[in-house]
This record gives structure tokens, C-alpha cells and sequence, in this order.
């Protein structure tokens, strides 16, 4: 039984009133290019939720923020461009575009919306009120729906009008892609199979302390990569050079080791890179023990004996929760550190070996990157 609402317990979606108004908090914040979706992950993972209400009759208005327009109505950042890909999702399925997110023009639109019928929203962000949670704004938002569903695990985090301000004024529930992640996160951080590894990459320590400072009292490995562990082997003494780095977060990464040993966490920093002196394709590159680190060099990657010995550790847990690439996959051959482990990971998941957990919009395109996205247990946008 869920610990949380779902559509299956939602009052207003149990009474199958024909024509409710629902409100579905998507993720719509897609990577383009040309004015075309490069990955529609995101858009496919919210279509279980909107077909399901559709047939029950709903009007099923979608929502979502794109990009950071500030407050201000940015054309590029429309989400008018979705519209076709979203069709194309939900099997030709007519969507009806909304050039604004509250009015006038919004309540008449869904007002002659038929029963069954979807409705996009444009970009919520083009209103200063999302994400300052304002007050008036929240009234508008509800006042176009008879209830809420979040379907946007991946936004869930922000205390934004369309995620935890509507919820205090319409009846609400998950929708079924956030249902799915949910239930495997209590699986994977509730009781998992240990030993548990998990692996942090990405840029910043600051945007991670509070993953990081709750895994240390969880998992029995905790594997930094990415830029942050530039800011972690820094903080331990070690010149990494021109590379990204937070030298002010070098007393939080210390903290972060010694909370770690106390509770029997280990932690794992690269023993060798790549480092380069240009972050461009093609540019010259070289694997060096992390003592050797040059000053007008940058660290892009973990070097393959890293790559390898953490590959190998793998055959020794039972979980792995994976956030953030180790390198700087975008650009080849930075990629080699991230797609050695990930396909180690995905190889033990087949085999029945390991459950393997990984979310974050650059983890899932890195995943993809390396054809191991169908492998791993389950995979969050």
C-alpha cells in the first residue's frame, strides 16, 4: 500500500466524474536543439498518467516550466514547440496549445475542452509567480482544475506554485510516473540489498551537500566523480590545477569525509584523470596519477585504472545508486570513465546481480550515451 495519494485514491478521480478538470504537473523540460527535441524521455514518461485520466474523461491539462525565462515571456522558450512531440506520444492524440498558463483566454479554453480532452499549457516560468510560490498566482493555477496531480518527480523538490503550492489547495495525488519512482526509491533507500555503492558526479558540491551528507549514513561506498571531486581532492591537499573547482567548499568536503568515516562509509575519489588543457573535442588529452596534475591543465575525466577498479567493486555490492556522470561525457573521449562503469553496472543488472538505481537529467542522457538506459533497474528522469 502506497504511503502517498495516487490516482487510484484520489476522491475526486474515484467519484469518475465525466469532465473533471485535472491539472498534471509535468517535466516538459526537454533537451533541444533547432528548435527539436533531442530526448524525449521526459515527455514519454508522462504519458501513462495522461492517457489514463483522458479515458476516464478528464480534462486533462498539462503544465510545466521550461528553461529559465525569469519571469518574462522568452518566444525560444515557449512551450508551443511540444506540442507535436507530445501528440506523437500519446498515439495521435489531439493536443490543444494555450498561449498562456492563467486568464481569460486560459478559463475559456478549458472550459469548451471536451471530456477527454488535453490541453498544454505554455510555459509556466513566463510568470514571476512560479517560482516565487506567490500566493495569487497559486489561486490562479487551482481555480483552472478540480484537482491535482504531479507527475514531475524531478521538479517535486522546488517549492513552486504548480508543485507545492497547488497542493495545498486542490485534492492531489501522484501521477503514475511519479508513483513508479517513489515506490523505487523506497525499495532502493528504504531496505536495499547491501552493500550499497553510490555514485555522485556532477559539478558542484554546494547543489549536492544534502544527497551526499544523507547517503554517507546509508551506504557502505560512496563514489565522488565529476567536478565535485576536484573540491574533494583539493580539500585533501591535492593541486588539481585549472580545473572547476570549489576552493569555499573545501572545509564542507572534509566534513562531508569525516561524517563519512564515523558512520562507516567509505569514500572513493579518483586515483588517476584525464586531464587536457582545452575543453574541446579533439583536444590533446592524457591519464595521470591525480599527483600530477599540471596547473595549466583541467581534469575532465577519471582515469581507467579509476574506471577499472570501480567497474570491479561493482561484483561486490547488491545496489548501486547512481547520480551525476564522472566526467564530461558530452565531449569524447571524457566519456570513456562514465561508460566503462555504467556498462559494468548494467552487465550485473542483467545478469540478475545487482539492482542498479540512477536519476538526474545529465545521469540519463549519459546512460543513453552508452546504450545502458533499458539495463539499469530503473532510471529517473
Amino acid at each position: 500500500m502506497a504511503r502517498f495519494k495516487t490516482l487510484d485514491t484520489l476522491p475526486a478521480l474515484k467519484e469518475q466524474a465525466p469532465g473533471t478538470r485535472v491539472l498534471v504537473r509535468g517535466d516538459l523540460n526537454v533537451p533541444m536543439r533547432d528548435g527539436l527535441v533531442t530526448d524525449s524521455t521526459r515527455i514519454e514518461r508522462l504519458v501513462p498518467t495522461i492517457i489514463e485520466l483522458a479515458d476516464r474523461g478528464c480534462k486533462v491539462i498539462v503544465m510545466s516550466h521550461f528553461a529559465r525565462p525569469k519571469g518574462r515571456v522568452i518566444p525560444e522558450m515557449s512551450l508551443k514547440p511540444l506540442v507535436q512531440p507530445l501528440k506523437v506520444a500519446l498515439g495521435g492524440r489531439d493536443v490543444v496549445f494555450v498561449d498562456e498558463c492563467i486568464g481569460d483566454e486560459t478559463d475559456r479554453m478549458i472550459e469548451v475542452l471536451p471530456e477527454g480532452g488535453i490541453a498544454l499549457l505554455e510555459n509556466l516560468r513566463f510568470q514571476a509567480g512560479e517560482e516565487a510560490n506567490d500566493a495569487a498566482f497559486i489561486a490562479a493555477l487551482a481555480s483552472l482544475g478540480d484537482a491535482f496531480v504531479n507527475d514531475a518527480f524531478s521538479a517535486a523538490h522546488r517549492a513552486h506554485a504548480s508543485t507545492e503550492g497547488i497542493a495545498r489547495l486542490l485534492p492531489s495525488a501522484a501521477g503514475r510516473s511519479m508513483q513508479a519512482e517513489l515506490e523505487a526509491l523506497e525499495v532502493a533507500l528504504g531496505d536495499p540489498d547491501r552493500p550499497v555503492m553510490a555514485v555522485v558526479g556532477g559539478a558542484k558540491v554546494s547543489t549536492k551537500l544534502d544527497v551526499l551528507s544523507n547517503l554517507v549514513a546509508k551506504v557502505q561506498r560512496l563514489v565522488i566523480g565529476g567536478a565535485m571531486a576536484n573540491t574533494f581532492l583539493y580539500a585533501l591537499g591535492t593541486n588539481v590545477g585549472a580545473s572547476l573547482c570549489e576552493n569555499d567548499m573545501a572545509d564542507t568536503a572534509r566534513a562531508v569525509i569525516a561524517s563519512a568515516d564515523a558512520a562507516g562509509c567509505e569514500v572513493v575519489l579518483p586515483s588517476d584523470v584525464v586531464i587536457s588543457e582545452k575543453f574541446e573535442a579533439g583536444a590533446p588529452c592524457e591519464t595521470v596519477p591525480i599527483a600530477a596534475i599540471r596547473v595549466n591543465t583541467m581534469v575532465l575525466d577519471v582515469g581507467e585504472a579509476t574506471a577499472r577498479s570501480l567497474a570491479d567493486s561493482l561484483k561486490d555490492c547488491k545496489t548501486v545508486l547512481w547520480n551525476g556522470p564522472l566526467g564530461a561525457f558530452e565531449i569524447r573521449p571524457f566519456d570513456r570513465g562514465t561508460n566503462t562503469i555504467a556498462r559494468a553496472a548494467a552487465k550485473l543488472t542483467v545478469e540478475g546481480k545487482l539492482r542498479s538505481v540512477a536519476g538526474g537529467g545529465d545521469t540519463v542522457a549519459a546512460l543513453a550515451a552508452a546504450n545502458v538506459l533499458d539495463d539499469f533497474s530503473y532510471v529517473s528522469t
